[in-house]
């Protein structure tokens, strides 16, 4: 057994993605805002390096058995990506290659029946080891965009895009805060709400991840607040 070779393909298109628009910055640009509410882009790099080890660490879990959260707590969590966004560029820019090598060195080495280990997510949801790397997928896309240095949702693949999509509908959905809306992308759609709203796919993503306006979309009533993902 092992995580589905999509699931593996998706990660490491995903990964190279965000390799793709780290790489488009200078090291003047990391202190200027990003995409991500609240965070400039050290911070969103200083994330991205952080969740490759936290994701890990639900490997190890897999691997060993033993009960290894993603991190000790949500304090700790933020006071590590603290930490690693006060680096210099290059610094930061040495941790994040040297974090990605390790989780991909995680996935290489998980033994074939430690995949459908059951481990929790720092949301507390229980998943198969096996979701791990679209977890991480998911992650390195998304912040991606957030670098704002010229990679959008349509460099990813429209099937990461419908995927990430069901994501938030599913988590606003398991919160109870799914917004009164149909959401159409050609022919995808999701919701059931009283407001149709449609557009580009990756329109469509950028809008329910909270990655932009809805500037492209259409809509026959006002486009609502819609919740935070995460």
């Amino acid at each position: 057994m092992t995580a589905p070779q999509e699931t593996l393909d998706r990660w490491a298109d995903g990964e190279r993605l965000f390799a793709t628009a780290l790489g488009r910055l200078t090291d003047e640009e990391f202190d200027r805002p990003s995409l991500c509410s609240g965070w400039d882009r050290r911070h969103v790099v200083a994330h991205v390096v952080r969740n490759a080890d936290a994701l890990g660490n639900l490997l190890t879990w897999a691997r060993t058995g033993e009960e290894t959260p993603m991190y000790p707590s949500r304090e700790a969590r933020e006071a590590g990506i603290t930490e690693t966004a006060a680096l210099d560029a290059s610094q930061l820019r040495t941790e994040h290659v040297a974090a990605a090598a390790r989780f991909a060195d995680a996935v290489r080495g998980l033994p074939g029946p430690a995949w459908g280990a059951i481990v929790r997510t720092m949301q507390g949801r229980e998943v198969p080891a096996s979701e791990v790397p679209w977890m991480r997928c998911v992650e390195v896309v998304v912040h991606a965009v957030d670098l704002d240095a010229g990679v959008g949702f349509a460099d990813a693949a429209e099937e990461v895009q419908a995927a990430i999509c069901e994501q938030v509908l599913g988590t606003w959905a398991r919160r109870g805060e799914t917004p009164d809306v149909v959401v159409f992308a050609g022919d995808r759609e999701w919701g059931s709400g009283a407001v149709a709203v449609s557009g580009p796919l990756p329109a469509v993503t950028g809008w329910l991840t909270g990655r932009s306006r809805g500037e492209e979309l259409t809509a026959d009533g006002d486009l609502p607040e819609l919740p935070r993902w995460l």
